[in-house]
């Protein structure tokens, strides 16, 4: 069968084939050090974030001088409450941004971009994405995960010298992974890409392609057929969005981020030249994973800029409005939630530049930090976005039109919160955020100990492997024991004169991060091969240890600020006010590790599944349309007009 017909076929996969190819594309190695990582292990590592890393004084100019430029063009030719409007951000709003050169922010200048910083790629984002946050993702979509990061890490120079310079300035990009049948399961990718002679040919359907329906440039992800001279496996290509059989065939509408230009695209017989191949065969979902190390990090961003923006809103209208005589700041009620928003974003924005600082020096291994920075930045921007609302009341449920109509400030209170919301599913959904960093959580068990819970493994793999557990564990666990924070005089330049005692709260992190490694050690012990299953509990490890590495990024950016003369006495009260805050969540976790109702739930979903809770659900009405939950992605022609609208 000839190449231009072959069908495409979704693979059948059972779990376990679906979890080989999730383990096959992950990093195997940690060659560098991971604060994250350590802190998982028990291991309070201070030394590895602490004194706070600092950027070049020639990048801080360059940033500086970007950010200043990118201030005046969001101040005089953005209008939010257009694009929210229209649901489309102005052509020529674009075509400033491309003369601007914020699509080549991250691309090397020379290949004519400005090459910024991770630390001002991420400052550029968060001030763009609050003057709109369809923008935001505009840019980042381009930049965090479109054609410029895998061609910066993976592609050949040829390529670099193709295509780098029209991303810089003139082109658009797009990353295709998604497929209206496969999410975070990738081994199930149907989109398939066929060897002939020189080129490749595509065919398959991609959902969610966030930039997609504006794209010159695109990233996909497809299987290529194992044959003869061709190992196979998912694998990654550059593809002109104008070629012969590319069709956008829908733009899709949201709850949030009306501007975004986001897709369903069709391909049929699409021939790409071999030239384009990012990387090897089989490649792609490592080339994907790796991407997204730093690029998830564009999200915290935008989270960061939101939370701001709350905090000022809530500071200036809690400031006006008074409630039985006083401001209603001054309430308890009230108040409580203001310093919960001024607490979590000076937390927010410590993890992010941390994590960003991080990224740029390249010392650390920061795969684990930029996806807690993501998981834990989307959910805690819901938050602050949702307390905002409550403050404002009635007006936080109305819109910022409807405000301006009758005579009132146009707060777009109740669209922050319907636009942040999709940050918790974006690059990794929460639930599967907390997989993957569970996974690399328990990497150090599994190394060692792997063979002990794998039914595959033949009894002489298990014995070997039980000496190499006992001979670490023997090693590892007393250090469990007693740490540091047990030393009152611990962290002692975390609490100078007059500010507050912050090295208390760092001595907490220490004894929490053995207490969290005690707790997934015995975990193991009780689950085995059961382990990954109980994702309840996964998740909560994981949600503690997010929490420690915020608390330790605030108290170590309030003494770097403090040791700068930068607001130092007011960073040091942000900073206790978080982890004081922090420190009640983290118990809470600890005490659900145990005592939850996992098993309960369990049970009631298996009932929900079987009908037997229907009645349940009589006395209503349902207004949805009749259309098949999943759309038909059969390959083939598109019969659809091609909706493709690039920016002249």
């Amino acid at each position: 069968m000839s190449a231009a017909t072959t069908p495409s076929s979704r693979p059948t996969v059972t779990e376990r084939e679906a979890r080989q190819v999730a383990e096959a594309a992950r990093e195997q190695d940690w060659r560098k050090p991971s604060f994250a990582k350590e802190l998982f292990l028990g291991r309070f590592r201070l030394d590895l974030i602490h004194p706070h890393p600092l950027p070049a004084d020639d990048d801080v100019q360059r940033g500086e001088e970007f950010l200043a430029k990118l201030r005046d063009f969001c101040e005089t030719k953005i209008d939010g409450s257009l694009i929210e409007r229209d649901a489309r951000i102005p052509d020529q709003v674009i075509t400033g941004l491309k003369e601007l050169g914020a699509f080549g922010m991250k691309i090397d200048t020379k290949y004519g971009g400005l090459g910024l910083t991770q630390v001002y790629y991420n400052k550029a984002l968060a001030l763009v994405g609050s003057a709109n946050p369809a923008i935001g993702a505009l840019l980042s979509a381009h930049q965090s995960i479109g054609v410029p990061q895998p061609l910066k890490m993976f592609g050949t120079q040829e390529q670099k010298d193709t295509f780098l310079p029209r991303c810089a300035r003139t082109d658009i990009s797009a990353f295709l992974l998604t497929e209206p049948d496969v999410g975070s399961d990738p081994a199930r990718l149907a989109t398939t890409a066929v060897p002939d002679g020189d080129d490749y040919v595509l065919d398959g359907v991609k959902l969610w392609t966030t930039n997609g329906v504006v794209a010159d440039l695109l990233v996909v992800m497809a299987r290529v057929p194992k044959s003869e001279g061709h190992k196979g496996g998912i694998t990654a290509f550059v593809v002109e969005a104008a070629s012969d059989g590319v069709t956008v065939e829908n733009r899709n509408a949201f709850m949030g981020l009306r501007g975004l230009e986001n897709g369903v695209t069709r391909f049929h017989q699409v021939r790409v030249p071999a030239a384009n191949r990012i990387g090897p065969e089989g490649a792609g979902l490592k080339i994907a994973l790796t991407t997204l190390n730093t690029g998830r990090l564009s999200l915290p961003a935008m989270c960061v800029g939101a939370g701001k923006w709350c905090l000022k809103i809530a500071r200036e209208w809690s400031a006006v409005r008074e409630q039985w005589g006083k401001p209603v700041a001054l309430h308890e009620a009230v108040g409580s939630k203001i310093s919960f928003i001024a607490a979590t974003t000076f937390a927010l924005e410590a993890v992010l530049d941390l994590s960003s600082q991080m990224a740029d020096e390249d010392r650390n291994d920061i795969r684990i930090e930029a996806a807690l920075a993501k998981l834990y930045g989307s959910e805690m921007a819901c938050l602050m976005a949702d307390e905002l609302v409550q403050i404002r009341g009635g007006r936080g449920f109305e819109t910022a039109a409807s405000l301006e109509a009758r005579g009132e400030r146009a707060v777009p209170a109740e669209q922050i919160l319907r636009d942040l919301r999709i940050n918790r599913i974006f690059e990794g959904s929460t639930e599967i955020m907390h997989l993957l960093i569970a996974r690399e959580a328990v990497d150090a068990h599994l190394s060692v100990a792997g063979d002990l819970i794998d039914p595959d493994k033949t009894l002489a793999d298990k014995a070997k492997a039980g000496a190499q557990a006992g001979a670490f564990y023997a090693k590892w666990l007393p250090k469990l024991v007693a740490g540091p924070g047990q030393l009152p005089r611990s962290y002692a330049d975390f609490h100078p004169s007059g500010h507050p005692d912050l090295a208390a709260h760092l001595r907490y992190v220490e004894r929490a991060a053995r207490k969290l490694a005690r707790s997934t050690f015995y975990a193991m012990s009780r689950w085995q091969g059961r382990m990954e299953t109980k994702q309840g509990f996964l998740g909560r490890i994981v949600d503690i240890g997010a929490e420690l590495f915020a608390m330790s990024a605030a108290c170590v950016r309030a003494e770097h600020l403090r040791a700068t003369d930068d607001h130092g006495r007011e960073a040091y009260q942000l900073a206790d006010a978080f982890c004081r805050q922090s420190r009640i969540r983290v118990e809470e976790l600890f005490g659900r590790l145990w005592t939850n109702t996992d098993d309960l739930d369990h049970k009631v979903v298996k009932g929900v599944l079987g009908g037997a809770y229907e009645w349940l659900e009589q006395g209503i009405v349902d207004p949805s349309g009749d259309g098949p939950w999943i759309a038909d992605a059969t390959p083939g022609a598109s019969q659809r007009e091609n909706v493709h609208r690039p920016i002249p």
